[in-house]
């Protein structure tokens, strides 16, 4: 039985200008809103990240968070 797609967590997200459109052109392609393409990504975490490629992508993100917020 398929699980019921009902939003149930509504929080304020502060993301930049490049993650933003990002999630835009994929929700876009997906034929999805950008909450239904959030909820897929992180339903379907472990599957559609490369784990090593994440891992390095993360360090770099932390190493230039600082900056970004200035």
């Amino acid at each position: 039985m398929p699980k019921r797609f009902r939003m149930t967590r509504r929080f304020p997200v502060a993301m930049t200008e490049d993650g933003y459109r990002r999630l835009k052109s994929f929700a876009r392609d997906a034929g999805l809103d950008e909450g239904e393409a959030l909820s897929f990504v992180f339903e379907n975490f472990s599957s559609v990240m490369n784990e090593e490629k994440l891992e390095h992508r993360l360090r770099l993100f932390n190493s230039e968070l600082d900056a970004r917020k200035k």
